[in-house]
């Protein structure tokens, strides 16, 4: 222990000494700073300190100093323990409390605490130095706290808890608060409690005008409505191909199992415009109803029948994969039982079968309403007056008149209806049992569906995957044609515009796509790394690791899946704009945000991965005198191969086609493909916009199919992911 919180007090001095304390403009890895160390902007805490009298930065100094003596000067271990337990613990509050305290702009806590001091000056966001400090502080606290005999004396395994415990309380539940502190804010700047609940509760909100006849009802009311109908109809579907899949001996599940995974690679918005092309004004189907049989053109898409329709194509997928796995789960065994006792296939089905298969639809209906709640392509792109919360937060937040204080009291009610549905599946799933799988071996076959049943089944998806791939022809067809409803003549324009390359003076990039393009690849291969790793090793804490707190630490790290996406992009631009950590405009908030919000991912992947391989590994391996470090590293790291790989795939793909939590955190310099796409669509360049996302879906199938050769025979399948994480 003592050797171990040496070594990170030394790398909390050396940050504090040597590297910047506040955030440098050219950026760390330009290592600009190096230039000028005894500028204000560049120098490290230690500059800061006795050049220009940041006495408020002497806590965190002071609590490695102090460290530093009672590691080497207190010879009992337990005292020493608890005295570094105390030191860091009070140097990492007091460096926090600073942080928020002392701010040049921004919210601020305790104002005209420390007027004057700093109160006219302020500081800037932490920087590398500080950052280095207090992650030293925070393994010098885990180190001391093993050295107490907590966590069975493991320092490797109360690190890992600090760590992720520290980075999904401030990427996480900090930005939440902010959402949850600003709903509170008045007209004048002021805060108060009364004024919250008024305008919760309020009628613009909550209002329940379209079922009296007197005007239309609130974003609240109309998301709801959407949700339920969207997860009904999903589970719905989902189940038909489930039962397709399982119980019958169609010959195209090949072609099936293509049109089940494309709206997964599919930008969510990209759906609506496919919608247009066919039922827009202009659109194929509507052109074709008018000239046969006379029927006027409407705008009916634009509303709640167009983001039903689009939902449906979009969640459809994510039902079925969640269901194949619960059909496929029921024990023949049982069902051949049935029959034995004179049961017919209907009754089998719906007395046996059906019944073992609740749990299962119960994950898939809410699945499909929390994914509609969240949703924000479909609703931006065929909303018309049908209003959703998900877009009244964003032109809340970029409307004409901004209004941070509504878009906090709105993302509260989606946050409200999201939260709720999570808790209740979490219920739902956490009573009864209905586990017919056992270590008995069970070589039955399942029981074929009646004719009734599986008719039912025909008519209901096998229209529907027709339709599937007849928008998804839209997509194809709108990217070559020049005007889509006026010019439908061959051309590769919208590529050449978006991906033109010029070669007159060497390799130029010179389509308006590329910089957005190369952006993405770029965060999205940075952020599933780290997605991988913080699930996986959160996923080896919870299957491997007992610990007070346990299933909150769970419930904590599962928090970001319930959390819409909107309401994360909000709660981050409103933590993140300003100090003590600034991080909006710079890529980082962006690989941030990935890393967090797909997290669920890592660690669902991981304990499903995790929990086959038998704790007698890591115990021969630690008799053997190995560490819990190289145990992780030696032996269930290699074992982890396909889980790793397999989270690392869903992880890149759903950074690429995000667009409801990064568009309030794009900026010039870092703009991805969905926002520019966004843009293009708002713009009216369909066209452009329909090309893009082509040449997107088919760098997500090449990443996909790359990442397969990889896994082996591993397949991609979403189902385990959406299943575990439900």
């Amino acid at each position: 222990m003592t050797r171990t919180t040496g070594l990170w007090l030394i790398v909390g001095m050396a940050g504090f000494c040597l590297l910047p304390w506040y955030a440098v403009d050219s950026g760390f890895w330009s290592f600009l700073w190096l230039n000028n160390l005894r500028a204000e902007e560049n120098a490290p805490g230690a500059i800061l300190l006795l050049l220009f009298d940041r006495m408020w930065l002497s806590p965190t100094l002071g609590a490695l100093i102090v460290s530093a003596a009672a590691n080497v000067m207190i010879a009992n271990s337990v005292i020493r323990a608890r005295t570094l337990v105390g030191t860091a613990a009070a140097g990492l509050l007091l460096t926090a409390l600073q942080g928020l305290i002392i701010v040049r702009d921004g919210p601020v806590l305790l104002p005209g605490l420390l007027s004057s001091v700093a109160g006219t000056e302020g500081q800037t966001g932490f920087g590398a130095g500080a950052a280095v400090s207090v992650l030293a502080l925070l393994f010098v606290l885990t180190t001391s706290i093993s050295a107490l005999g907590k966590g069975r004396g493991d320092a490797f395994v109360i690190g890992l808890i600090g760590l992720i415990v520290t980075l999904v309380g401030v990427f996480v539940f900090f930005p939440v608060a902010h959402i949850l502190v600003r709903a509170f804010e008045l007209s004048d700047g002021s805060y108060a409690l009364s004024g919250f609940l008024p305008r919760f509760l309020a009628s613009d909100i909550w209002g329940l005008g379209c079922l009296i006849g007197r005007g239309y009802c609130g974003p609240a009311v109309n998301s709801v409505f959407l949700a339920v109908m969207t997860g009904a109809g999903t589970t719905l579907l989902g189940l038909a191909f489930a039962l397709i899949f399982t119980r019958t001996q169609f010959k195209a599940k090949p072609l099936l199992r293509i049109l089940t995974v494309l709206p997964i690679i599919t930008p969510p918005f990209v759906i609506g415009l496919a919608l247009i092309l066919l039922f827009g004004r202009t659109g194929v189907a509507t052109e074709i109803f008018a000239n046969l049989f006379g029927v006027e053109k409407t705008r009916w898409l634009y509303g709640f029948g167009g983001i039903y329709l689009a939902q449906l194509l979009s969640f459809t997928p994510i039902a079925f994969l969640v269901l194949i796995g619960v059909v496929e789960g029921v024990s023949p065994s049982m069902e051949e039982a049935s029959q034995t006792l004179d049961a017919d296939r209907w009754q089998t089905f719906r007395y046996v079968s059906l019944p073992l298969m609740r749990p299962g639809l119960a994950n898939a209906f809410l699945l499909g309403f929390i994914e509609s709640l969240a949703d924000f392509g479909n609703p931006l792109v065929l909303g018309g007056n049908f209003n959703v919360l998900s877009t009244e937060i964003y032109f809340a937040i970029v409307g004409a008149v901004a209004d941070p204080a509504k878009a906090a009291i709105l993302a509260i009610a989606l946050l409200t209806l999201t939260l709720g549905a999570f808790l209740i599946q979490r219920r739902w799933v956490g009573t009864g049992s209905y586990a017919t799988v056992t270590g008995k071996a069970d070589s039955g076959r399942h029981a074929a569906l009646n004719r009734t049943v599986r008719f039912a089944c025909y008519a209901t998806a096998l229209p529907w995957a027709a339709f599937t791939a007849i928008v998804y022809s839209m997509i194809v067809f709108g990217s070559f044609v020049k005007l889509w409803g006026y010019d439908h003549s061959f051309t590769l324009d919208h590529y050449l515009r978006a991906f033109a390359i010029d070669f007159s003076r060497g390799i130029r990039w010179s389509g308006v796509a590329w910089d957005s393009y190369f952006t993405t690849l770029t965060i999205a291969s940075i952020a599933a790394p780290l997605t991988a790793l913080v699930g996986l090793s959160t996923a080896y804490l919870l299957v491997r690791q007992k610990f007070a707190g346990k299933n909150i630490f769970e419930f904590s790290t599962m928090l970001s899946f319930a959390i819409p996406g909107t309401v994360i992009g909000v709660s981050y631009v409103m933590a993140f704009n300003f100090p003590p950590i600034e991080l909006t405009g710079t890529s980082i908030i962006l690989i941030i945000v990935f890393v967090f919000r797909n997290m669920p991912v890592g660690v669902r992947g991981g304990i499903a991965a995790m929990s086959q391989l038998d704790r007698s590994l890591d115990e021969a391996s630690i008799t053997l005198g190995a560490n819990s470090f190289t145990t992780v590293r030696r032996v269930i790291a290699p074992l982890l191969g396909p889980a790793l790989m397999a989270a690392l795939t869903y992880s890149f793909v759903r950074a690429i086609t995000s667009v409801s939590a990064v568009i309030f955190l794009v900026s010039a310099k870092h703009n991805m493909a969905t926002s520019f796409i966004v843009g293009r669509v708002e713009n009216g360049e369909f066209g452009l916009a329909i090309a893009y996302s082509a040449v997107l879906i088919v760098t997500m199938l090449t990443a996909i199919l790359l990442l397969q050769l990889a896994i082996g025979k591993r397949r991609l399948r979403r189902a385990d992911r959406v299943e575990q994480i439900a």
